[in-house]
């Protein structure tokens, strides 16, 4: 059984950011080795790993540190006025908690979402093999929300469950339907179960300030942030 102590770690070469055009990236992969069990995972969510796919992995950057790991503790959160109207506009939305599996229905939102909405990021082309190897393969307590309009599915969220929280893995919905702000409805209904749960946080992934597609994680507070080994609430403003 592994443990952070036993852990191997790996260092990739530096490669272009996916993030800032202008940077280059190292990335620390844990060994895909290792047995990563719940209470392992929780343990290395809190130390700023994200997982994806069978791959747990942080930014190891030597000449930056964009990259912020956050986190909501879920008790402290109130919706402000304008995640009020996402969550009435959204109070049709049939929302259901399933195990984590590939379905085609599942990958042609997936698919019709990236093509669409990230024709310039590393997910394009979208394949079958990716979206499984993304969000299906190496789940240990994983579900996927459904978001169904009168039977339809309209946007899926990947959940990861901790010992100490939810962690919102990626979001996908039907760009037709961007008027909805499904993303931050299932910001909002995540934050929500960990409440039902009696889990304290949700932790978010990473912030990059200079990242336009991060600025919702903004709107999401009082927000705490990993920084120099200790989560502290700062103002991401």
């Amino acid at each position: 059984m592994s443990s952070l102590r036993t852990l191997v770690f790996f260092a990739t070469p530096a490669h272009d950011c996916s993030y800032l055009p202008d940077r280059e990236a190292t990335t620390m992969f844990v060994d895909p080795r290792a047995h990563i069990d719940k209470k392992l995972y929780s343990q290395l969510t809190s130390l700023g790993f994200r997982r994806s796919g069978s791959h747990y992995y942080r930014p190891h950057c030597e000449q930056c540190n964009a990259c912020i790991p956050v986190r909501l503790n879920v008790n402290d959160f109130r919706a402000d006025r304008s995640q009020r109207r996402v969550m009435k506009k959204n109070k049709d939305l049939e929302c259901t908690l399933v195990p984590a599996a590939f379905s085609e229905s599942y990958y042609r939102l997936y698919a019709n979402y990236v093509e669409l909405r990230h024709k310039d990021g590393d997910m394009y082309p979208p394949s079958r093999e990716q979206f499984t190897s993304f969000l299906v393969d190496g789940t240990t307590d994983s579900w996927f929300l459904e978001m169904r309009i009168a039977g339809e599915l309209v946007a899926l969220a990947a959940v990861d469950a901790l010992d100490d929280g939810l962690s919102a893995i990626y979001t996908v919905f039907d760009p037709d339907l961007e008027y909805r702000s499904l993303g931050t409805f299932a910001v909002l209904w995540q934050i929500e179960e960990a409440r039902r749960r009696n889990l304290p946080h949700l932790y978010l992934g990473y912030w990059i300030k200079q990242c336009r597609k991060m600025n919702y994680k903004t709107r999401f507070k009082p927000i705490e942030a990993l920084q120099d080994g200790h989560w502290r609430s700062i103002n991401l403003a």
